[in-house]
């Protein structure tokens, strides 16, 4: 077979059509369609059918996925695509996302997915699966040459997505491997048919192997259908089966590696503190295994190569029992057929085998046992050093031409080394367009099997395949737009939108940027350093502007913002003057002018992360709008533009949130946090969801844990603190509460307006929920205290007292409703009705109508609060309740005034709307503390009508 002349578009061919593959197809396909760039992908595999392969190529319903499903997507913007797959072809399947089903199922979601990918493109991509084997490449002056069975194939680039195609069974004496009663590769289509219907022979079944293979054979061939006699003996070098997932999971616990050290001796001390850490915190080790996933290929990198072979031989048997673990539902048959003796596990292995007279074979261990079995089956698992396979393409690929070859061996023969995914040459260079992906990474990365990790790799080598193959035009320092192979060209932002800098200052910029992106500290001073190596560097001296304005970051406003202006008129493209622009509209006003010129920017370069940032409401920036649809639109809408980049997906996973889909935004922000460990957004999000669905525990601890690891650097920390102790809170643990406040919360550790919005709001809401609630209930209520010998809040006039200076206009001049709400809380609970009320006349005045409206009657029952006018407060706050998302924020940052409202309630005696709202709180949301409230007014409403205090209103 031979192709037809070269097209005018690009050509990639995938050699092998299994999850590796097919997962590499769909990614070229939908990175295509983005660029609308034309592009022919064949699909190079002897199989009848692409997206099987070996690993999802099993019939068998018991065969499970030891992933949950929802890590399972194949596309990381949306997380729950496999779960939702499910629910459309699959007659009364379960629709939990962390369910383990069978792992056919994943094979016909690929196969739909690709599918889907094709008709997305409309023509613009071409597919074709073509069933020839590969057995060798070869250079070409255009691209590459992949030799077949069959013919040749040209291609402009070539992506090797085999997996491990042998099984290994050199460990077999030949006696074995010569046996009919030997099944050398289980996976095999029809390989274990003829064990399960075996009658005849010795029932008993040796399986030489104690991992999730042997797992899968033993569900396969000794279970409920299997004959009544059969026994499955295991043997393996250390006798050990893997461990098994929680029924319920836990969030991964993704430590900070960057002090680990870079010996196997250092990292062994350092994992081991991590899990036993984690273990204490959570009470289980698998979170501490699955976040050490994380960080496994960074420290794989540091490890030497005698440090790598030495992991090897002493630790990986231990990493794969905690890291590749079994289903539940699979644990649970082992235990079964252990206790009943159908299975055994012993640390042998076979060192001869012998022909029985009636079929079957005399298997004699190296433990001196002799076993009579009528089947033996290899479940060992593929040769990991490829270079004993004896496979033609790979061995073809480490064959010198002209004195080069074009692959080279990684650790131990496990693969091949690679430039994040390109094939390096034995020349040491990455010429030629060869990339790889999966198993044949595992030398240079040690964890690259599962499909988490290969879904990621897919993703990066579709954008670097097109990179190389159909670049998109680029533009040069003089404005004229060039072909993408061209080799002088601006450098990129981390979106990939051209700077007009040198590349010094470009990659400082762009450094700075990506902190920003995370939350990380320290962006504002690196972007300073851009500006300083380039004086001309427009957009550096924007951002620093807006930083200033917007995010509270150390900046000369008005100076920065005067040498963008002058830098951008001597150089700078349309965009970066368009955002020049922005930024200065937006410091002479935000609300408006400034609002519709960002808005404006981000239709036309959507990619512009930092105008992004500045129209997204976040923990760092207030945003173009309050109104809570018009955020989601606004992020919604641009999923086209970014797709399955971590920060856009750690944006939208706090919308869902916002929008109360938890279950999407949590599977979203793990989706971002597995690419990006120290995404800020992604935690915010996560963070929220944990809160909103009750799982306060889980997410103190979890929360702690990042800040202490992943988010040592986080900017905005306070915040993350303040959730932390809204979860404690909810617990009803004040002590930790108060604990927390001092060390993490109280001035001047925190100031400006994050002392505002976490710290005055949480002793706001710590003392009208715990020790003031006690007071009012057993005043007005005649019942009993909820919280007996609790303290009080600590002061809020602390906090009042930092804001000084410029800081002061927060409390009398907010320049939003959110920050004026706060500001309003404040005031009251520092019980400073004259600045209060110096607020409301501010708020009244403000031409914005959610200031001069839903805030201004904040003011109002405040006010009524502090003059103890209950019913009153009581009555403007329930009023208030359906119109307070207008001010902007969380729902959990508004729950402030809800907070209020049900003070108010207990105070003027009306105990059956609290217990209404406490009631429907608990319905959606478990907190102890909402509970023993509720226990509380079921005692007042038992007990009759309750005392109404003067001064009620009532």
């Amino acid at each position: 077979m031979s192709t037809s002349p070269r097209a005018a578009r690009a050509k990639v061919v995938v050699i092998g059509a299994g999850a590796s593959g097919t997962l590499t197809a769909i990614h070229l396909l939908r990175e295509a369609g983005r660029r609308s760039t034309g592009l022919d992908v064949v699909l190079l595999d002897p199989a009848d059918r692409w997206a099987r392969g070996v690993a999802f190529g099993t019939p068998d319903e018991g065969h499970l996925l030891n992933v949950t499903v929802a890590g399972m997507s194949a596309l990381p913007e949306d997380p729950a695509h496999f779960v939702s797959w499910r629910a459309r072809h699959v007659a009364g399947c379960d629709p939990d996302p962390t369910a383990f089903v069978p792992r056919r199922h994943f094979a016909l979601y690929l196969d739909d997915t690709l599918a889907d990918a094709i008709a997305a493109t409309a023509g613009t991509v071409g597919i074709e699966h073509v069933r020839a084997r590969a057995v060798g490449v070869r250079r070409t002056s255009t691209g590459c040459s992949v030799l077949t069975d069959r013919g040749e194939i040209e291609a402009d680039a070539v992506v090797v997505a085999t997996g491990l195609p042998q099984v290994g069974h050199g460990w077999a004496p030949e006696e074995l491997r010569q046996s009919a009663f030997f099944v050398a590769d289980p996976w095999q289509p029809g390989a274990l048919d003829v064990v399960r219907r075996d009658q005849s022979g010795p029932a008993d079944v040796l399986v030489v192997g104690s991992g999730l293979t042997m797992v899968d054979v033993a569900l396969s061939v000794a279970g409920p259908e299997a004959r009544p006699d059969r026994r499955l003996f295991a043997v393996s070098r250390r006798a050990r089966l893997p461990k098994a997932h929680l029924s319920t999971p836990k969030l991964a616990a993704i430590p900070d590696i960057s002090d680990w050290g870079t010996t196997l001796e250092e990292v062994r001390k350092a994992t081991a503190q991590h899990i036993e850490q984690v273990q204490e915190a959570s009470g289980d080790w698998r979170p501490a295994v699955d976040g050490l996933r994380f960080r496994v290929a960074t420290l794989w990198e540091r490890f030497s190569e005698e440090d790598r072979l030495e992991f090897m031989a002493r630790d990986a048997g231990e990493w794969n029992v905690v890291r590749h673990r079994m289903a539940p539902s699979s644990a649970v048959t082992m235990r079964e057929m252990w206790e009943t003796g159908r299975l055994s596990i012993e640390a042998a292995e076979v060192v001869a085998a012998e022909p029985l007279p009636r079929g079957g074979l005399s298997v004699t261990l190296s433990d001196g046992l002799r076993r009579d079995v009528g089947w033996v089956v290899n479940c060992t698992g593929p040769q990991s050093d490829i270079r004993l396979l004896g496979n033609e393409l790979l061995d073809d690929l480490l064959r010198p031409r002209a004195g080069t070859a074009l692959a080279t061996i990684a650790t131990a023969g496990m693969g091949f080394r690679t430039d994040a995914g390109r094939l390096v040459d034995s020349a040491g260079t990455t010429d030629a367009p060869l990339w790889t992906l999966g198993a044949l990474r595992r030398g240079e990365l040690w964890e690259s099997t599962a499909v988490p990790e290969i879904r990621t790799q897919a993703l990066a080598l579709a954008s670097s395949v097109l990179d190389a193959v159909a670049p998109l035009p680029r533009r040069l320092e003089d404005g004229r737009l060039v072909g993408g192979h061209h080799p002088i060209a601006r450098p990129r932002d981390p979106l990939g939108l051209p700077l007009s800098s040198t590349a010094e200052a470009a990659a400082a910029y762009n450094a700075g940027l990506e902190r920003v992106m995370r939350l990380q500290s320290g962006g504002d001073e690196l972007i300073r350093e851009a500006a300083r190596l380039d004086p001309d560097f427009a957009m550096a001296h924007a951002a620093l502007a807006m930083l200033g304005h917007e995010a509270g970051a150390e900046a000369d406003v008005r100076a920065s913002l005067e040498a963008a202006q002058q830098a951008v008129g001597r150089r700078g493209d349309a965009r970066e003057r368009s955002f020049v622009d922005v930024v200065t509209r937006r410091v002479d006003d935000v609300r408006r002018s400034g609002a519709q010129a960002l808005m404006s920017h981000i239709a036309n370069y959507p990619r512009d992360v930092l105008a992004v940032s500045a129209a997204v409401p976040t923990i760092a920036f207030s945003g173009v709008t309050d109104v809570q649809r018009e955020s989601w639109e606004l992020v919604e809408g641009l999923a086209p533009a970014y797709g399955d980049h971590w920060w856009y997906i750690s944006l939208l996973a706090f919308t869902r949130q916002d929008q109360s889909r938890f279950e999407e935004a949590g599977l979203l922000a793990e989706s971002a946090l597995s690419c990006e460990p120290s995404s800020g957004h992604a935690v915010h999000a996560l963070t929220h969801v944990m809160y909103e669905t009750g799982q306060h525990e889980a997410g103190r601890v979890w929360l702690d844990h990042w800040v202490a690891e992943s988010g040592r650097s986080a900017s905005h920390r306070a915040h993350f603190s303040w959730h932390a102790a809204l979860h404690e809170l909810a617990l009803g643990d004040t002590e930790a509460v108060r604990r927390r406040y001092y060390s993490q919360l109280a001035p001047p550790g925190v100031c400006g307006v994050r002392s505002l919005v976490d710290s005055a709001s949480l002793l706001w809401r710590w003392g009208v929920t715990t020790a003031e609630w006690d007071t009012a209930a057993a005043d007005v209520l005649g019942v009993p205290p909820a919280f007996a010998g609790e303290g009080s809040a600590p002061p809020m006039r602390s906090i009042l007292d930092s804001l000084s200076g410029p800081d002061a206009e927060l409390l009398l001049r907010p320049q939003t409703p959110f920050v004026a709400m706060h500001a309003a809380v404040a005031l009251t609970g520092a019980g400073d009705g004259a600045r209060l009320a110096s607020l409301r006349e501010h708020c009244a005045r403000s031409s914005d109508t959610v200031v001069a409206g839903v805030v201004t009657a904040c003011c109002d029952a405040l006010a009524a609060v502090l003059e103890q006018r209950w019913a009153e407060a009581a009555q403007l706050l329930t009023d208030l309740m359906p119109v307070l998302g207008s001010v902007g924020g969380s729902a959990a940052q508004r729950e402030v005034m809800e907070e209020t409202l049900l003070f108010c309630l207990v105070h003027a005696g009306q105990a059956e709307p609290a217990a209404t709202l406490l009631e429907r709180r608990l319905d959606r949301r478990p907190s102890p503390l909402d509970q023993r409230r509720l226990d509380v007014l079921g005692r007042a409403q038992g007990a009759g009508a309750a005392r109404v205090p003067a001064g009620s209103g009532a």
